[in-house]
């Protein structure tokens, strides 16, 4: 399946890979000593910001059925 550069799910493809790279990141930042502690919070805002951008983009390509 060819998939449309500005597609839906191009889109949750990349959010996905952004989300995972964050994960990996504050991973790394929490097992430093001493942390940053705005750093660290930014960084999961940013991330849970993410999450609810994949789930839009997740609910507009699978609508839900009407009862």
């Amino acid at each position: 399946m060819i998939l449309n550069l500005n597609s839906p799910q191009r889109r949750l493809i990349a959010l996905r890979m952004e989300h995972g790279d964050l994960d990996a990141l504050i991973d790394q930042a929490s097992e430093k000593i001493p942390q940053d502690e705005l750093m660290m919070r930014r960084l999961k805002k940013k991330r849970l910001a993410l999450r609810d951008e994949m789930a839009c983009v997740e609910r507009e390509l699978s609508p839900d059925e009407p009862a």
